[in-house]
């Protein structure tokens, strides 16, 4: 309940508190996602295996940048010796054609790279979107009509163009990861969750807690950020939710093109694009990071669309298997 509108109401008003919170009811839903619970538990290991990359290629004993030409065979063009790729106790996943360098490692730490970016665009697009969308709705006639505009030119522009532009100006010393994360969020995404918000925010306004605050002289900032923001934070998760997986295949793309993340850092999308060549001589090298692409982008979409289920009791999952159908009908 508002907080002006607990104010405004009388003191001696009885309300009543439901039995379960908000966060609760969430959680319980989420729970009849059976797909939706294997994906988180995908995911956190995904996040797990980023975050610990260091550790597990200490355990190792490789990194992901040191040549060992010993371990490739020059005389068929830079093919790993061995079978597997020359997998084996001191490279686990086999290593690198042409330059020796060792695949797990690469693959972990590629794994920071795709889930850094990716969560670092999205929080750029939450951001934007949600600062211009309520502005969008909380302000006058004309200031509702600029932003629209602005973010319908975003949505409209075409996201790979304009990324391979900005991507090949700037100076090469510029820290490249952090430059798609930058790209990635401030050219798409952003524009189409203005307009979600601003459309939730004109109809919030009409409530009668808001219409409380704004007569207890509350400002725009404040009314946002008490009121509004609690009512948009169900659809803001949601979108969120759908970002990720398109930030990280966004960021394989520009990779995969030249103009992402620069060797010798790690990415999934770099190592694809290294591997076009390879997927005969040395196939783990082309499935490894396709496969932990594909992988980590389903488990997002499946986890995505759990959550959009269980934020809104009304949507039904798209998915077929796994979430809880046959216990609800029942």
């Amino acid at each position: 309940m508002s907080e002006a509108l607990l104010t405004v109401e009388a003191a001696g008003a009885d309300t009543s508190v439901p039995a379960a919170s908000g966060a609760r009811q969430f959680w319980r839903r989420l729970r009849t996602q059976r797909a939706a619970l294997a994906a988180a538990v995908v995911v956190a290991l995904l996040v797990l295996v980023a975050l610990a990359a260091p550790l597990l290629t200490a355990i190792e004993g490789q990194d992901p940048t040191t040549y060992h030409p010993s371990l490739v065979d020059s005389a068929r063009g830079g093919v790993p010796i061995g079978s597997f790729g020359g997998a084996g106790a001191d490279h686990w996943l086999g290593v690198e054609p042409q330059t020796g360098r060792d695949l797990f490692a690469r693959l972990v730490y590629g794994a920071r790279v795709s889930l850094g970016v990716a969560l670092a665009a999205t929080v750029v697009q939450l951001a934007l979107g949600v600062v211009v969308g309520v502005a969008a709705g909380l302000g006058n006639r004309w200031v509702d009509l600029v932003l629209t505009r602005v973010a319908d030119i975003f949505v409209a522009m075409p996201l790979m163009v304009v990324a391979l532009a900005l991507l090949a100006v700037v100076p090469a010393g510029f820290p490249r990861p952090v430059l798609v994360a930058l790209v990635v969020g401030l050219v798409s995404g952003w524009g189409t969750l203005a307009k979600m918000v601003r459309a939730q925010t004109l109809t919030l306004k009409q409530l009668d807690y808001v219409a409380a605050a704004r007569l207890s002289g509350w400002g725009a900032v404040r009314i946002a950020r008490r009121e509004l923001l609690p009512g948009l934070a169900a659809p803001v998760i949601t979108f969120a939710a759908i970002l990720v997986p398109t930030n990280i295949t966004v960021e394989a793309a520009l990779s995969f093109l030249g103009v992402g993340v620069k060797p010798p850092t790690p990415s999934w999308g770099q190592m694809l694009t290294s591997a076009d060549v390879w997927y005969q001589a040395a196939p783990q090298y082309l499935l490894l990071p396709a496969g932990a692409l594909f992988l980590t982008v389903l488990a997002l979409t499946v986890l995505g669309d759990g959550v959009r289920t269980a934020l809104d009791p009304r949507a039904s999952s798209r998915l077929r298997v796994g979430t809880g159908r046959r216990r609800e009908a029942s």
